[in-house]
């Protein structure tokens, strides 16, 4: 019988929004706060980020833990991770946890990064021995050596990305927890962690690996896990996950509305609030013709002035790879004429040409941001829809044409 790194039963986190926690309050300060909460109805809204959420995950198993933002991926792992409570049920956690969850989890600003490598060893039940003989290759690792003895609070946030994940893949935990390791960092050290993510994983220990990027997914992962709204509803081998994941759930009628808890408060004063695919006639639907323009239309609003904002979309293929990107000011003047954007509501729209993409699935990711000052908001699997290739060049061949686009060029024959 297989030994089970992780049992989970019937795991639920409860937030209560808009209440007020004070800290440190004695019991005598709390009573007389809590009763007039109550008196006056005021006990906020109760969400629930995980509900009822069980499985078993065997010793060295490569998970992936995918949905869309707001299903309850991080809340999940913060309570494999002890970082939080459940409010309900429990999980049982045999081996030592070593978790990459956010920037700068598990550092102390002050320490310098030599000295929180040490700490996070200390944590792990590591003898300082040990993480001594992991010291340099921690270090060479996460390319921070000029920084080492520098405060943590002085690293950047790619730069701290760098070493915490180091420090996570290299002490050797039983158990490793990633969440979205490849947010930060440059092209060649995303390289790097899925190189060093591929040796973890042929090492016999448990990885539990959250991204919306769904190659790295079905590159790492032997099974993954599908949360929707806090609610297991698919755990499958990868490729069968991963398939479930982009088809179900993103396209209602051509259309995706964001509801007020799929929003992150960061988001303000942005607020998107539907993506739109669009035929030739302007109804919404989620199959198109690939001889036939699309549009695509990006509705929201902002409730401050907002300088520098571009609201854009990513195209990518059924396997979550990139094949464009375009915002609504690329062109130099529109970028002048919406230097700032007043508060209103608006639509951003722009149109994929005909002849321009092959058969097959597609999703939409979009982006809104100040180039180099904030991100807003980011969605990358907002929207799935397909495009039926009847009638497209080539199509009286009935052999599939390789690749995500099937352009339809200018070409010309001259008999010498």
């Amino acid at each position: 019988m297989a030994e089970i790194s992780i049992r989970a039963h019937k795991l639920g986190k409860q937030y209560r929004l808009g209440s007020q926690v004070l800290a440190y309050q004695t019991l005598r300060e709390s009573l007389p706060q809590w009763f007039q909460r109550k008196k006056n109805g005021h006990e906020g809204e109760v969400l629930w980020a995980l509900r009822d959420v069980s499985f078993e995950i065997e010793r060295g198993s490569v998970i992936g833990i995918i949905g869309r933002n707001g299903a309850g991926k991080s809340t999940l792992l913060k309570i494999l991770s002890r970082v939080t409570e459940p409010s309900e049920g429990y999980a049982e956690i045999h081996g030592r946890v070593g978790a990459l969850l956010e920037v700068g989890t598990g550092f102390h600003p002050e320490l310098t990064g030599r000295e929180n490598i040490y700490l996070n060893g200390a944590i792990l039940g590591m003898h300082r021995s040990d993480i001594d003989r992991k010291l340099d290759e921690i270090i060479d690792f996460s390319e921070v050596e000029k920084f080492i003895d520098t405060p943590i609070k002085r690293y950047s946030s790619g730069m701290q990305m760098r070493l915490a994940f180091s420090v996570a893949a290299h002490l050797e935990p039983e158990i490793l927890v990633v969440d979205e390791v490849l947010a930060v960092g440059d092209a060649d050290f995303q390289r790097k962690c899925l190189g060093k993510m591929q040796d973890v994983s042929t090492e016999g220990r448990t990885v539990l690996f959250v991204s919306h990027n769904m190659s790295a997914i079905l590159r790492l992962t032997q099974e993954a896990i599908v949360l929707n709204h806090g609610n297991i509803v698919k755990r499958a081998p990868t490729p069968e996950a991963v398939d479930f994941y982009l088809a179900e759930g993103f396209a209602e009628e051509g259309q995706r509305l964001w509801c007020d808890e799929e929003i992150p408060p960061s988001a303000a004063p942005f607020r998107p609030i539907a993506m739109r695919v669009q035929n030739e006639g302007r109804s919404f639907t989620e199959s198109v013709r690939s001889t036939h323009p699309i549009v695509v239309e990006l509705e929201y609003e902002l409730t401050s002035p907002i300088s520098g904002l571009r609201v854009g979309i990513y195209l990518m293929n059924s396997r979550g790879e990139y094949i464009f990107a375009s915002f609504d000011t690329d062109d130099p003047q529109f970028f002048a004429q919406y230097a700032t954007r007043d508060p209103g509501r608006y639509i951003s729209r722009c149109l994929v040409p005909a002849d321009w993409l092959n058969e097959g699935k597609y999703i939409l990711g979009m982006n809104a941001s100040a180039f180099r000052v904030k991100r807003y908001f980011q969605d990358e699997h907002a929207l799935v829809f397909h495009v039926d290739g009847a009638g497209a060049p080539g199509k009286h061949w009935v052999e599939s044409r390789v690749g995500p686009l099937r352009p339809k060029l200018d070409w010309r024959i001259l008999k010498q």
